[in-house]
């Protein structure tokens, strides 16, 4: 079998693969077309909830796990603690400006590894403490050094808030509750759900 022949045949095989591949693709996206009787299925915007006062899973809720004072009247509200399969917890909830002023996020909330304060104000220097296991939970980061929390966050006018949201590592499965810490602000116990 010459060279010319072997490679005509390989890229054959791989033209029949990727042809073989769209086409199972396009089988398994395909809405079927035909009327079978059923009605039509919502789209995934739609809300079930027809009178709108139910907040979705991706506004929170309205329970309160913690508050957190810090320095101006800041204070940090967590409304939720959530373990996903993937191995992370996002905590969630609102910084809220209680003072009769503008406030300013404190960079000291990075925290001081330059790695992160490089990316500017952010929650960067948050922690979970879970005492029973003695492990300290560090804010995860992306693959360019940026904290996976809420960054760059406004002048905050008196009364105002702001939602913000921190990704860690998930504790084991074992561990239900856990100590938030963050700079400038008081340290709070939290219950993880999930």
């Amino acid at each position: 079998m010459s060279m010319r022949f072997s490679t005509k045949a390989g890229r054959g095989m791989v033209a029949m693969t990727v042809a073989a591949g769209l086409a199972l693709g396009a089988v398994g996206c395909g809405g079927g077309g035909g009327d079978d009787g059923k009605k039509p299925r919502g789209s995934a915007s739609t809300s079930k909830d027809t009178d709108g006062s139910k907040p979705s899973t991706q506004e929170g809720t309205d329970e309160l796990l913690a508050e957190l004072k810090g320095e101006d009247g800041l204070i940090l509200r967590i409304t939720s603690a959530q373990r996903d399969s993937g191995g992370f917890v996002t905590v969630s909830g609102e910084l809220k400006n209680d003072g009769d002023e503008s406030a300013r996020l404190s960079a000291r909330t990075s925290g001081d590894e330059t790695e992160i304060v490089r990316h500017g104000t952010s929650f960067g220097g948050a922690t979970l403490v879970d005492s029973a296991s003695k492990k300290r939970y560090y804010v995860l980061r992306d693959t360019d050094g940026r904290p996976l929390t809420t960054t760059g966050v406004p002048r905050i006018k008196a009364g105002d808030t702001v939602p913000v949201f921190m990704q860690f590592p998930a504790p084991p499965a074992s561990t239900g509750e856990v100590s938030l810490q963050l700079p400038t602000f008081a340290s709070a116990s939290i219950q993880i759900s999930g």
